[in-house]
């Protein structure tokens, strides 16, 4: 088992890979005329999800990726995939289209999805966290370690509840228009940030291009 110190510093930077602060705008666009109880339901599915994807890596997410092949990198391409389909929603103003209705979704269970993908993953819980609690995970080789790491990825998910719980507060401040420059803003950012998901992939599966 590690000092204390270490695991410290293990969750201070799980938490800026995570970045639930940061990704508070994002979250206002997703739930935006979302009922209170439909907001807090989806906060809770998306904290959840984070937990339940970063504990299952923690325990068997190398077995996982190795036995379908998988390297972290690829992982990371298709995160960007993902980010850039939402990125054109966000553009182009329709993000809330709700396209699996013709699956036989209703509207609240296709908001249900969009708190696992992409918000759950790959935005937060996507293959930087993902990697580097697989990479803590074998820091030691103990029971408490694995019980300390689980504890730190409990409160991480916890975080992403109380930033659920802090963004009807910032939405309030910013208003409708103010919704609808963020929704085509933060659409070029996240198109950003899944060219960087996808070009940080093809540098890890072929790193004679640096």
């Amino acid at each position: 088992m590690l000092e204390f110190t270490e695991y410290t510093k293990i969750f201070i930077s799980l938490f800026a890979i995570l970045d639930p602060i940061g990704i508070i705008p994002i979250i206002i666009l997703f739930t935006s005329g979302m009922t209170t109880n439909q907001r807090d339901r989806t906060g809770r599915l998306a904290s959840l999800t984070v937990f339940l994807i970063l504990l299952i890596s923690l325990l068997i997410g190398e077995a996982i990726l190795a036995f379908f092949g998988i390297s972290i990198h690829s992982l990371g391409m298709a995160g960007g995939i993902i980010l850039m389909v939402m990125a054109f929603k966000m553009l182009n103003g329709n993000l809330h289209q709700l396209t699996t209705e013709s699956e036989g979704l209703s509207a609240e269970d296709s908001r249900s999805l969009l708190a696992i993908v992409p918000l759950s993953t790959p935005l937060l819980a996507g293959p930087g966290s993902i990697s580097t609690v697989i990479l803590d995970a074998h820091k030691a080789n103990h029971f408490y370690h694995y019980l300390s790491m689980s504890l730190i990825i409990l409160l991480l998910s916890m975080s992403v509840w109380l930033t659920f719980l802090v963004a009807p507060w910032v939405e309030k401040r910013i208003g409708t228009l103010g919704i609808d420059i963020f929704t085509r803003l933060m659409g070029l950012i996240l198109a950003a940030i899944a060219i960087e998901f996808v070009a940080g992939g093809i540098r890890g599966l072929f790193p004679a291009l640096g």
